[in-house]
C-alpha cells in the first residue's frame, strides 16, 4: 500500500483496514442472537429471574474489524447472595458455552469460543443505578446504555480509528499489564471532542493533569494525570488505570501524528526482536552494569502479577539507591520466567562510604552518634563544617552482592517474595544476553526505546 501522508487520505485508508465489513457484521449478530438464544433458554430451564444483555463495543458497533469478542451479561435480582449468583453464573455459562473455561475478575465468569468468537458470560446484579452496584462488573450495563443513547452512525468510525491508533502506539487496553486507554474512555473521549481528528487536535494540547467530566457530576476530587469522571458514577474516575506514561504517550504521538500523518502509525512494523549477539553488543557499547534478576513467577493473572513485579521492582531500585548504587533505568518482565532488570550507571562502589552525624551543636544526638564510632574501625568521628563525619566499612560493594545477599530485605511484593524466596538467578553484563531467546522483543524495546 502507498502510504498517504494528507491526512484525510490517512483516514480513509485506516478505515478500509478497520471497519468491519457487511458479512463480519452479519456474522458477528448471528453469533450474538443464537447466544442470546442458548443464554435465556438456560435461564428458563433453571426457572431463574434474570435477563440476558449484550455490551461492550460489538453491542455498540465500535469494535475494529478482527476484533472477535462478544461480551454477554445475565443480570440477576440484587436480592441473590453472591455465592447463588456466582454459582448460577457458571452453570449458565458451561451450558452454553461447553468449551470454555472459568476466568476471575471481581468473581468468577466463563469464557469460551462460539463461531470463531471470543465469547465472555459475565453474571452480574441488576442494580436500578451505577452507586448501587455491589460487584465491578454491575456496572457495564449503566455504561452500555448511556454509549448506545449518545454514540451514532457517524461516531462509530471515530471510535475505531482512535482505537487503532492506540493499538499502533501501544496504548491501547485497560489490563494492569498496559495500564493503556479501556474501550469504555476511548469512546467518552471521541463523544467529548467529537471525532478522531478533533480528538487527537484536543489530546495534542493537553496539559496533564487533565479533568474531563461528561456529565458534570463529580462528587469528588481527584489525584490522576487524566481524570474522566465516569457519567453513570460521579465519585469514579474511568481513567484511572491509565498510566501517566501512556497519557504523555498519546500527547507525543498526537502531536508527531498531527504533523505528518502516515499510516504506520495505526500500523507499525513488526518490533525488532534482539538476539543474544546482539544484547552482548549493546551492553559492550553502552559500558553500563546491567544486572537481572530472573525466577519462576507466581501462577497468578497478569492483573496481579504486573502491579507485583513493579513494586518488586521499585524496592530493588530503592535499595540499590540507597546502597549507593547509580540507576540508570529499570524494567520488569514476564513469561515463563520473571525477570527484574536494572541498569546501573555504576555497579561498584569503594571499601568505606561517608556517613554525616548530626551538627556538633545537637548535643545529644551529636554525643550519641560521637560514642557510637569512636572506638570502631571506621575512620573519624572527625569534623567537617558543623557536622561529625565518619568513613566507615561499606556493607557490600558490589551491586551483585547486594542482590545476591540482600535482595529479601527490600519491599517486594507479596506474591513476588515467596517465589523470590524459593531461589533466584543473578545475571550481569554481557550475561544478560542469555535472555533474549525468551525477552528478545522486550530487550528490543529496551536498548532500543521509542516514545
Amino acid at each position: 500500500m502507498t502510504v498517504g501522508r494528507d491526512l484525510e487520505s490517512v483516514i480513509e485508508q485506516v478505515g478500509e483496514r478497520v471497519d468491519p465489513d457487511p458479512a463480519e457484521r452479519a456474522a458477528l449478530q448471528d453469533a450474538v442472537e443464537a447466544l442470546i438464544e442458548r443464554t435465556e433458554s438456560v435461564i428458563g430451564a433453571l426457572d431463574l429471574d434474570a435477563t440476558v444483555l449484550h455490551v461492550g463495543s460489538t453491542a455498540r458497533g465500535t469494535w475494529v474489524s478482527g476484533d472477535r469478542d462478544i461480551d454477554v451479561f445475565v443480570k440477576f435480582d440484587p436480592e441473590m447472595e453472591r455465592e447463588e449468583l456466582e454459582r448460577y453464573g457458571l452453570r449458565i455459562g458451561r451450558a452454553v458455552l461447553p468449551d470454555g473455561h472459568t476466568e476471575y475478575a471481581e468473581h468468577p465468569y466463563v469464557k469460551g469460543e462460539y463461531e470463531g468468537f471470543a465469547v465472555d458470560l459475565v453474571p452480574c446484579y441488576d442494580v436500578d443505578t451505577a452507586p448501587e452496584i455491589q460487584s465491578a462488573v454491575d456496572r457495564t450495563p449503566f455504561h452500555n446504555a448511556y454509549l448506545e443513547a449518545r454514540l451514532d452512525e457517524s461516531a462509530a468510525p471515530a471510535v475505531r480509528r482512535f482505537k487503532q491508533f492506540l493499538k499502533g502506539i501501544g496504548a491501547y487496553g485497560s489490563d494492569l499489564r498496559t495500564r493503556g486507554y479501556s474501550g469504555y474512555v476511548v469512546e467518552l473521549l471521541v463523544l467529548e471532542y467529537g471525532g478522531f481528528e478533533s480528538t487527537l487536535r484536543a489530546v495534542s494540547k493537553w496539559h496533564p493533569p487533565v479533568l474531563l467530566d461528561p456529565a458534570d457530576h463529580a462528587a469528588t476530587s481527584f489525584e490522576d494525570p487524566l481524570v474522566v469522571v465516569d457519567p453513570t458514577d460521579p465519585e469514579r474516575n474511568v481513567a484511572a488505570v491509565v498510566a501517566e506514561q501512556n497519557v504523555s504517550r498519546l500527547i507525543h504521538y498526537a502531536r508527531q501524528f498531527l504533523a505528518d500523518p502516515t499510516v504506520e502509525f495505526f500500523f507499525p512494523p513488526e518490533p525488532e526482536v534482539m538476539t543474544a549477539e546482539a544484547v552482548r553488543q549493546a551492553v559492550q557499547g553502552r559500558e553500563t552494569a546491567p544486572i537481572a534478576v530472573v525466577f519462576d513467577p507466581p501462577a497468578v493473572v497478569d492483573d496481579q502479577l504486573y502491579p507485583q513485579l513493579r513494586r518488586s521492582l521499585s524496592g530493588l531500585v530503592r535499595g540499590l539507591t540507597e546502597a549507593d548504587f547509580e540507576v540508570l533505568r529499570s524494567e520488569a518482565w514476564a513469561r515463563e520466567r520473571g525477570v527484574l532488570f536494572v541498569e546501573l550507571s555504576v555497579a561498584e562502589r569503594p571499601a568505606v562510604e561517608r556517613h554525616e552525624g548530626p551538627p556538633v551543636y545537637a548535643a545529644d544526638h551529636a554525643q550519641r552518634f560521637f560514642e557510637t564510632y569512636a572506638d570502631t574501625p571506621a575512620t573519624g568521628p572527625y569534623i567537617e563544617a558543623d557536622r561529625y563525619v565518619v568513613e566507615r566499612h561499606r556493607e557490600t560493594t558490589t551491586a551483585r552482592e547486594f542482590v545476591e545477599t540482600r535482595l529479601l530485605d527490600v519491599a517486594l511484593g507479596a506474591r513476588i517474595e515467596p517465589a523470590l524466596e524459593e531461589g533466584y538467578t543473578v545475571l550481569t553484563g554481557t550475561d544478560i544476553a542469555t535472555l533474549a531467546p525468551e525477552f528478545g522483543l522486550k530487550l528490543g524495546e529496551y536498548f532500543r526505546p521509542s516514545p
